[in-house]
């Protein structure tokens, strides 16, 4: 299948905050899982992207810096509605929990986090669901055959042996060479436009205010001394610096907050903790720690202050590196490099599904049958995917009543 075959819509803007509103609300399990609801909702149950289309966006977010699932959200936005489509997808998909943990924080109160075991425990085990059923739709997409299906495995065992972001760099550029040299004649050509409403002048420049602001910051934060310059350099850095996204970003962000006492080593852990009760991306703990900053920049200001910095390298590099990536994955010399890229992705995909997914959440027969449910509720369509979501979140905590709820990890 291929993008010529799929009809992307005339949307409002109103209308793909709406529809990333509702992922945002809904979107339990981490990066990888969102991916996984991405592909759900924009390639399958609404079929505006081919899973060859979808495939590269995944592959270009892996490869830069940034919380790759949120840019995943925004390049699906700049496709469908330009600069501003980016800009609504990445605000409804991160609105809700950014709310909820800024609040959190502004009580100075995160609750009783045990309390959200059941819940939390039922939302993870439909995760692991989602994420399987995802990974099995793009395994037989973009590893069709032989050659892809080995490099998939190949780099799973990689992974898997080995984690860490300068091994997954590593396997996406083998990928690429892999390709270059395997599946040469035998990629098929990609139609469409992911890079929508961006001129090359306005990818160049987010490009340059990306660098600029990334050695700038630092510069000024020295020379001209403010709490909210300094907050917005900690986050920024945060957020520019960080492959693989997600729970990779807590070292620099301790670093930033903790280590120069702006927040205590509990609150910190605490608003983690807090984190991993909501939906959406994990970034948005940006958003309560924000909140918590004893410096002289905390409150409501300081959390959406965070919130920015820390998302803006995200956006910047978004805009300016999907045109250029556009035009790359249309050349038939670039293909063959590219479908490399995207077995290797899928076999990232399934070293996260068995670690730390798997291994963080299966821990008897009961979770894997839940698990398995949740896979096959999704793989014959017996209810959206939000549905199941909700379904997961209640019958943890009835579970839980009843004593019958496992252990969050």
């Amino acid at each position: 299948m291929t993008d010529q075959n799929l009809a992307k819509p005339d949307l409002r803007l109103w209308q793909i905050f709406l529809i990333f509103l509702r992922l945002g609300l809904t979107s339990f399990g981490g990066p990888v899982a969102h991916i996984g609801y991405f592909r759900e909702e924009f390639v399958i149950r609404r079929k505006w992207f081919s899973d060859a289309a979808y495939g590269d966006l995944v592959a270009l977010c892996q490869f830069v810096p940034g919380p790759a699932s949120s840019q995943v959200g925004m390049g699906i936005g700049m496709s469908l509605g330009g600069f501003a489509g980016a800009f609504v997808a990445w605000l409804g998909f991160t609105m809700p929990s950014a709310i909820v943990l800024a609040g959190l924080g502004l009580g100075f109160a995160g609750g009783d986090i045990a309390a959200t075991g059941p819940m939390i425990w039922g939302l993870k085990l439909v995760a692991v669901g989602v994420v399987a059923h995802a990974l099995l739709g793009m395994a037989r997409s973009l590893c069709p055959d032989i050659p892809r299906a080995t490099m998939a495995l190949i780099a799973a065992a990689l992974m898997i042996a080995v984690n860490g972001i300068g091994m997954q760099v590593l396997v996406i550029a083998a990928g690429s060479v892999a390709g270059f040299l395997f599946l040469r004649g035998d990629t098929g050509k990609v139609d469409g436009n992911l890079g929508a409403g961006i001129s090359s002048r306005g990818a160049i420049v987010a490009l340059l205010v990306f660098g600029l602001l990334l050695i700038g910051l630092p510069i000024l934060a020295q020379t001209a001394p403010s709490p909210w310059l300094a907050v917005f350099d900690g986050f920024y850095r945060s957020g520019a610096l960080v492959f693989g996204g997600g729970h990779v970003v807590l070292p620099l962000l301790q670093e930033a907050v903790v280590a120069p006492g702006w927040v205590d080593a509990d609150m910190f852990l605490a608003g983690y903790g807090a984190t991993q009760a909501v939906p959406g991306p994990i970034f948005t703990f940006a958003a309560y720690l924000g909140a918590v900053l004893q410096n002289g920049a905390g409150g409501g200001a300081g959390a959406l202050v965070a919130l920015i910095a820390i998302f803006l390298p995200a956006f910047l590099l978004v805009i300016g590196l999907l045109p250029f990536w556009d035009r790359v994955r249309h050349m038939p010399k670039m293909r063959a490099g590219l479908a490399g890229i995207n077995a290797a992705v899928v076999g990232l995909l399934a070293s996260v599904l068995y670690d730390p997914i798997w291994t963080g959440t299966i821990h008897d027969v009961k979770d894997v049958v839940i698990a398995f449910i949740a896979f096959a509720v999704l793989q014959w369509r017996l209810m959206p995917v939000w549905a199941l979501v909700l379904a997961g979140g209640a019958g943890g905590v009835l579970m839980g009543y009843f004593g019958f709820a496992g252990a969050v990890g």
